[in-house]
């Protein structure tokens, strides 16, 4: 058996973790720089502020239902997270954390044991170690848990948050319960097309044969209704490597100066290389890009942007600077409004299987400066040492102008009990 744990509603949750007269209340959590809604509370859910609002938008909305709103606190998120995770460890060996709130537990030679009272166990662990509540469904493979996940949550008082689908009775019983566009894995545009074919629900769509899966929804498609129907094709996942990087942002403001310009895109760059180095990896190419604001519809638009491949295989700041330098020239315009731009970093390969070139090889010194810089930045704090093309002054500052305090990670804002 399979178990999947969700955290309801996580980021309000550890807001309300350190701040108990949140309870009860509507919290909405803001993206990167204040831009939009990107979690809520239930409460919140039912005054209608939609996933993706955008914060300026429904500034009166907030106000008018006074909705506690908070900047991304990522530290707090995190750790809390990792403390979530490292008690569920405690039940299961096997367990692939999907997310930042959700992963998956394995439960082979559980059979002859009350997986109810081992879920109520895992909530109560949870609840008392974190104050983070959680929703845990049982079943025989992982889309099917997604399915028992859903009705835990949703029938709380009924199900204890624990909710196991072992018979075929609960099966079918949970698949007609579950609209085809709240499937794990089937996306807007195959739900669009499914109920157009009149495929409402997740049993209708087992219903159709292996062939016509096969051929609308490819083979990705039929392991989903086959995991549906019971049948386990997904097993748990380990921890990869990532197949590309990316370093991207919103200025606090609107940039015009190329020179401007060219220190984020090389910031980004050197971001993106320290990333790089972690995972012993190197990269091939690099794509930069540029975006005007969207929102701004008085000023012309322009959305661009371009893949340079890199002479070797490189995780040297130095290297990935100069191509995303290259790479800007080529899609700078001037006399626009910039409001975004990013750095990715791709076609990535194993440090040590580097393929040389005949006619370029990278500079010998990079390597061993780039691991004294990487050991006084870990040492001295992130942006100790910085490189010539990024601004000494600047530190990368994200508008985040409503962050709660990082309870948990940092020694100035824990928490002080008056006796």
């Amino acid at each position: 058996m399979f178990a999947l744990v969700d955290c309801n509603n996580f980021y309000a949750s550890c807001e309300r973790v350190f701040n108990p007269a949140l309870n009860g209340k509507p919290i909405a959590v803001l993206s990167n720089n204040d831009g939009c809604v990107i979690a809520r509370s239930n409460e919140a859910k039912a005054l209608g502020i939609p996933m993706g609002a955008p914060a300026f938008e429904y500034k009166n909305l907030f106000i008018k239902h006074n909705i506690h709103v908070f900047s991304s606190n990522y530290a707090l998120y995190g750790d809390m997270s990792s403390r979530v995770m490292n008690l569920l460890a405690n039940f299961s060996p096997d367990i692939e954390i999907y997310s930042i709130d959700e992963a998956f537990l394995k439960f082979d030679g559980f059979q002859y044991f009350n997986l109810q009272e081992i879920g109520e166990a895992m909530r109560k662990q949870v609840i008392k170690g974190t104050g983070i509540p959680i929703s845990i469904g049982f079943a025989p493979t992982k889309a099917l848990t997604k399915v028992a996940n859903k009705i835990a949550k949703k029938f709380t008082e009924r199900t204890k948050g624990v909710y196991i689908i072992d018979t075929e009775e609960k099966r079918i019983k949970a698949l007609k319960w579950t609209a085809i566009e709240d499937v794990w894995g089937v996306g807007r545009k195959h739900a669009k097309r499914l109920r157009a074919l009149n495929i409402n629900n997740a049993y209708q769509f087992t219903l159709q044969s292996d062939d016509w899966v096969r051929k609308h929804m490819s083979v990705i498609g039929l392991r989903l209704k086959h995991d549906l129907e019971g049948k386990p094709t997904l097993d748990l996942e380990t921890p990869s490597k990532k197949k590309s990087i990316a370093t991207t942002r919103s200025f606090e403001g609107m940039i015009t100066d190329y020179a401007a310009l060219q220190e984020r895109v090389a910031t980004f760059a050197v971001s993106c290389a320290e990333k790089l180095r972690h995972q012993n990896s190197h990269a091939n190419a690099v794509m930069v890009f540029l975006h005007t604001n969207g929102f701004r519809k008085d000023l012309p638009q322009y959305y661009r942007n371009i893949i340079i491949k890199t002479e070797t295989p490189t995780n040297s700041s130095f290297d990935l600077i100069k191509v995303a330098y290259k790479a800007l020239d080529c899609i700078y315009k001037k006399g626009l409004h910039y409001k975004k731009a990013g750095v990715i970093v791709m076609n990535l390969t194993p440090e040590n299987q580097k393929q040389f070139s005949l006619f370029s090889n990278e500079n010998p010194k990079h390597q061993p400066l780039m691991v004294i810089v990487d050991r006084l930045n870990m040492s001295y704090g992130n942006n100790k040492v910085k490189f010539g093309a990024q601004s000494l002054g600047r530190q990368w500052k994200m508008k985040q102008e409503r962050l709660s305090p990082r309870y948990s990670t940092h020694i100035n804002d824990i928490i002080q009990v008056k006796l």
